[in-house]
C-alpha cells in the first residue's frame, strides 16, 4: 500500500498547495517561453479577426491529428481513412481501436464545442473519461482506479522496470478533489500564471494516475480543456498531441525526471514545466507558418514547394503532410512527383525507407 511520505494536511493527505508556487523563483528560460506565448496568442488573435474563415480551415485538420496521434501515443491506431472518416463524417467504429479513437473524438469535440462551461472538478473529468470509454463496456469508465498501477519502462532484453509508483487507489478521489481546488483557487485569484499552473495540475494529474486505463489520453485532453479556459487556443487549430507524439522521448523523460520525489513533495517540477512551454511555443510557431500557407490559397505543387523549402536536410513524404495538413496524401503524393521530374529534389531509399533531400 502506497502512502505519502511528505507533508500531509489535517486529513492525513499530502499537501498540493499551488499558492505556494507562486513565490518560486522561476529561470530566463521558464519567463523566456511564456513571455513569447504570450506574444504568439496576440498574433493568433488578430489572425481570427482578419481572416477567421481561414482560422476555421485548420480546426478540423487539427482534431484529426489531435485524435490520431494522442492515441498513436498509446498504440491505438487505424489508417488515415478511417481516422478522417471517424472524425469528420463521426462513422461508426468497427474494432477496438477504432472505439478507443471514436471516444477520444467525442470527449475532443465537447471540450471545442464547451470548454467554458466545463469546471474543473472530480466529477467532470470523470464524466470527461467516461464519455472517452463509451463506445467499450469498461465497467471502470467514469471511475477512478480499484487496483494499483505502475508507471514502467520496457527494454529490449524483455524485461520491465517500475519507473513510478501513482497513489493508491483509496487516495485516489480525495487527490483529485485536492488539485482541483487548488488550481481553481489560484487561477479564480490570479495567484498563479496560468501557463505555470496548467503543467503543474497536469503533472500532478499524471502522478496520481487516477485510472486504470487512460491516464495519458485524459492528461492530453485535460491539457487542451485548460489551456482554452485560459484563454490560449493553439490547440484549436494546431494538434498538440501530434507536437507531443513527434517527441514523445522527451516528453516521457521529462515527465520522469519531474517525478522524482513527488511522494515526499520535493519533486522539481520545472523538466516538466519547461518541456510544456516549449511544446506550446512551437505550436504556436507552427500555427504561423501554418496560416500562412492556407490563407494564400496555393495550389497543391505550389503549396508542397513552399513545405520543401523550409526543410533542412533529409525529408518525408509524412513531414510534408504535416507541414500541409490539409492537403490529401494523393496530392502532397503528386506534387513530390512534379518536383523529382523538374529535378527540384532527390529521392533516396526505398518503401518506408524512402526520403527525400532538396536540391534548389
Amino acid at each position: 500500500m502506497i502512502k505519502f511520505k511528505g507533508k500531509r494536511d489535517d486529513k492525513g493527505m499530502r499537501e498540493f498547495n499551488y499558492t505556494a508556487i507562486k513565490y518560486q523563483k522561476w529561470d530566463s528560460d521558464i519567463l523566456g517561453l511564456i513571455a513569447a506565448i504570450y506574444k504568439e496568442a496576440g498574433k493568433q488573435e488578430l489572425y481570427f479577426k482578419q481572416k477567421p474563415e481561414e482560422m476555421e480551415k485548420l480546426v478540423e485538420i487539427a482534431k484529426i491529428q489531435s485524435t490520431e496521434a494522442s492515441n498513436a501515443i498509446e498504440g491505438i491506431v487505424t489508417t488515415n481513412t478511417r481516422i478522417r472518416q471517424l472524425v469528420e463524417e463521426k462513422t461508426s467504429p468497427k474494432n477496438r481501436d477504432e472505439r478507443e479513437i471514436a471516444g477520444y473524438r467525442d470527449v475532443l469535440s465537447l471540450i471545442h464545442d464547451s470548454f467554458d462551461v466545463i469546471p474543473i472538478s472530480r466529477n467532470y473529468i470523470l464524466q470527461l473519461h467516461k464519455v472517452l470509454y463509451s463506445y467499450q463496456s469498461n465497467p471502470m469508465a467514469g471511475q477512478t482506479k480499484n487496483v494499483q498501477n505502475y508507471i514502467s519502462a520496457g527494454y529490449p532484453d524483455g524485461h520491465t522496470e517500475i519507473l513510478f509508483t501513482p497513489l493508491a487507489p483509496y487516495e485516489t478521489p480525495a487527490a483529485l478533489d485536492k488539485i482541483c481546488e487548488e488550481y481553481n483557487k489560484v487561477i479564480g485569484n490570479m495567484d498563479l500564471e496560468p501557463l505555470i499552473a496548467v503543467p503543474v495540475f497536469i503533472h500532478d494529474f499524471l502522478c496520481i494516475h487516477p485510472f486504470n486505463d487512460g491516464n495519458g489520453r485524459m492528461s492530453r485532453l485535460l491539457t487542451t480543456l485548460l489551456l482554452y479556459r485560459s484563454g490560449f487556443y493553439v490547440g484549436k487549430y494546431i494538434s498538440l498531441e501530434a507536437k507531443i507524439a513527434k517527441n514523445k522521448d522527451l516528453y516521457y523523460d521529462a515527465l520522469r525526471r519531474s517525478q522524482d520525489g513527488w511522494h515526499e513533495g520535493t519533486e522539481d517540477k520545472i523538466p516538466f514545466i519547461k518541456y510544456f512551454l516549449g511544446t506550446v511555443l512551437a505550436a504556436y510557431k507552427d500555427f504561423e507558418e501554418r496560416f500562412s500557407i492556407v490563407a494564400e490559397k496555393l495550389p497543391a505543387v505550389d503549396a508542397v514547394r513552399n513545405a520543401v523549402q523550409k526543410m533542412i536536410g533529409r525529408f518525408t513524404k509524412q513531414d510534408i503532410c504535416d507541414f500541409c495538413p490539409y492537403l490529401s496524401v494523393s496530392s502532397v503524393e503528386g506534387a513530390l512527383r512534379k518536383m523529382l521530374a523538374a529535378g527540384e529534389i532527390r529521392r533516396e531509399g526505398r518503401g518506408k525507407s524512402t526520403f527525400y533531400v532538396r536540391l534548389v
